[in-house]
């Protein structure tokens, strides 16, 4: 027989109790804003591959074209030197102490750690002290970055996974209207459009191609005379 003993919750705990529903609660709904935005994202690539197919060949030639003036580009630009500021120097010392893959205690957490050392080796080579910072700041608010056991380390680190949930959410809304507002999706939407009516605005696309390849092809003859090609 159970001795009737009622063990009560202190503060902390019940607030751990409720931080948990909520972030239980954040994580269903972000899990379907991240499907609304999967199926987006795939609907507009199955798009752009079927006006990739339509107009291809044009494509094919113009990247052909912009790739050799590039490449001809460079050699008419001067070579820069990579000269980092204090700043920048201290900075990147600053990320590398904090976030380096050797301080993991998972392999999680050690990948995560080698991805933002990638980009941070990037943002240095770049002269980038903003991503720099922005790398810094979003490791030192994140659950990782809470190291220690019990209750109170738990919280906190909960109470940074739904600041995360949260963040996520407001980012996936924004990614669904930058979407929204790119060339390709106003494209899709017209080129419906116009089929209801009967209009193919495909083979306009083509023509616009068209000039865009001419204007390519002049601008690398004058590249190349300069060049003496």
């Amino acid at each position: 027989m159970e001795n009737g003993i009622i063990h009560k919750l202190t503060p902390e705990q019940e607030e751990l109790e409720r931080k948990k529903i909520e972030l239980a609660s954040l994580e269903t709904e972000l899990a379907e804003k991240e499907l609304n935005l999967a199926t987006f994202q795939a609907e507009l690539n199955a798009f752009e591959k079927e006006y990739m197919r339509a107009i291809g060949i044009r494509y094919t030639e113009l990247d052909r074209i912009e790739a050799q003036i590039n490449e001809y580009m460079e050699l008419l630009e001067s070579a820069k030197d990579f000269k980092p500021s204090q700043e920048l120097k201290k900075l990147y010392r600053e990320v590398a102490k904090k976030i380096h893959p050797d301080l993991a205690t998972d392999e999680n957490e050690r990948q995560r750690r080698q991805q933002l050392m990638a980009e941070a080796n990037q943002a240095y080579e770049d002269g980038n002290v903003e991503k720099l910072q922005a790398i810094l700041h979003d490791w030192e608010s994140s659950p990782e970055s809470v190291k220690g056991e019990g209750i109170s380390f738990e919280l906190i680190r909960i109470i940074r996974q739904i600041a995360q949930s949260r963040k996520r959410l407001k980012v996936i809304q924004s990614e669904i209207e930058a979407l929204e507002q790119t060339e390709l999706y106003q494209l899709k939407i017209k080129i419906i459009e116009a089929k209801k009516v009967g209009q193919d605005l495909l083979a306009d696309m083509a023509n616009e191609l068209d000039k865009q390849i001419n204007i390519a092809m002049q601008k690398l003859e004058e590249l190349k005379i300069k060049l003496n090609l």
